[in-house]
């Protein structure tokens, strides 16, 4: 009986997508996949261009601030890499759930941009 559950817990463990992942695979970052800015909506290349022109933003208390990467679906940097930007949604009475998020040192000229159009649950890197 002790080999029958050993079996069935292995045969579990294989068949569940979570636990049969490599440890390689967990480390790898969610935000693989690239889209171009002329595929997002147009509020998002507007803010793309506000980011390299340094501003103005909607909502200045907020835009520009250090995105913690708590979820850790971006790739690991060191805190106050990433900073975030909001795109306005049309109709939202709030910020809404549109956001670009940019990694690198100087704000102006990033090495890096991704956006999310759910709130930080997903990412697509933004092409160069």
């Amino acid at each position: 009986m002790l080999v029958a559950g050993s079996m069935l817990a292995g045969a579990l463990a294989v068949s569940s997508p979570a636990l049969a992942r490599s440890s390689q695979e967990l480390s790898e970052p969610a935000a693989s996949a690239t889209v171009s800015l002329t595929e997002l909506p147009q509020e998002a290349g507007d803010v793309h261009r506000q980011i390299l022109a340094g501003g103005p933003f909607r909502h200045p208390e907020k835009d520009g601030s250090v995105f913690g990467n708590r979820e850790r679906l971006l790739p690991r940097q060191t805190r106050g890499y990433y900073r975030e930007y909001t795109v306005p949604t049309p109709g939202s009475r709030d910020r809404g759930a549109r956001r670009i998020v940019c990694g690198g040192r100087e704000p102006k000229t990033p090495d890096v941009c991704y956006y999310t159009q759910d709130h930080y649950a997903s990412f697509r890197r933004i092409a160069p």
